[in-house]
């Protein structure tokens, strides 16, 4: 017997009670107030069966869309289709019908999608232009760029995605590896600057095995002027069938590789000027920078 069931311990009498007075019309408030019944567990429990009166039964103004939603819920309608029919929300309809049985699919997964996403296409549409807007004008932001800034920019492009030299391995050689035309662009002008002769610019193709490595060193070739035919041998990534590529469609061309020969001073002057670069970032006096 549980602490609540104890404190009326006279169950049944009590009960017998609240039923007569449940039947005399009372409310459940009324009757907790004369029974001096102050919990609704308990409450429950007496009147357990007991239709309230009419008089307390609120009249409900969604009643008549209650049952519209269940006539149609039973004639094959889905949620959306209800709600634009009647103009409530979901979480209503969701109250309203969920013990009747589910309609039947009847659209494949694929067809649904292609349906949800037609109407998310203003959105979609809209998301675009705002990103190309915002994209456009940092493009526009930039301007001319000089010498200096695009030595800093080569030196920090290289540090992020070039072949660093360790203690344990030494490796004092510039060599730069990208799938990004962009990157490889910038990093081709800046050996420019630098000087670094066409000769001394090794290439080679870094792909999947399953991509077009011919096409793929046209690509390249094309874009940094080089023929593809100079290229040394392609490096083939093997295939592992757990791996779930992304990167299947025309536009993957894999990696480019660009080695530099004799590079052992250019590698020293990038590192050294990399230290630069973040001894002037983190230094106190910011004022001073140029």
């Amino acid at each position: 017997m549980t602490a609540a069931t104890r404190k009326y311990a006279d169950f049944e009498n009590l009960r017998e009670q609240a039923v007569a007075l449940r039947r005399e019309g009372l409310s459940r408030r009324q009757i907790r107030d004369r029974l001096h019944v102050d919990n609704n567990d308990i409450l429950n429990r007496l009147l357990e069966g007991e239709p309230p009166p009419e008089w307390t039964k609120r009249p409900n103004a969604k009643d008549d869309l209650r049952d519209r939603a269940r006539e149609l819920r039973t004639q094959g309608w889905t949620y959306d289709q209800i709600q634009v029919e009647l103009g409530c929300s979901k979480s209503s309809i969701s109250l309203w019908v969920r013990d009747l049985p589910k309609p039947e699919r009847k659209r494949t997964p694929e067809e649904a999608s292609q349906i949800a996403r037609r109407g998310w296409e203003p959105t979609l549409r809209r998301r675009e232009e705002e990103r190309q807007v915002v994209k456009r004008t940092a493009a526009a932001e930039i301007g001319a760029m000089s010498e200096r800034e695009l030595f800093l920019l080569g030196v920090g492009l290289y540090w992020a995605e070039g072949t660093k030299d360790k203690p344990h391995a030494r490796r004092e050689r510039v060599v730069f590896v990208n799938s990004d035309p962009g990157m490889i662009q910038i990093f081709s002008a800046w050996l420019d600057l630098l000087g670094v002769e066409p000769e001394r610019r090794k290439y080679c193709v870094m792909i999947h095995e399953t991509a077009d490595t011919d096409g793929a060193e046209r690509f390249w070739g094309d874009l940094v002027g080089v023929d593809p035919s100079t290229f040394n041998k392609a490096t083939i990534k093997r295939h592992n069938p757990r791996t779930n590529r992304k990167n299947v469609n025309a536009e993957y061309h894999g990696c480019l590789v660009i080695r530099i020969l004799g590079s052992v001073d250019l590698y020293r002057r990038i590192e050294g000027a990399w230290y630069g670069i973040v001894g002037a970032a983190t230094a106190a006096d910011h004022e001073n920078r140029a």
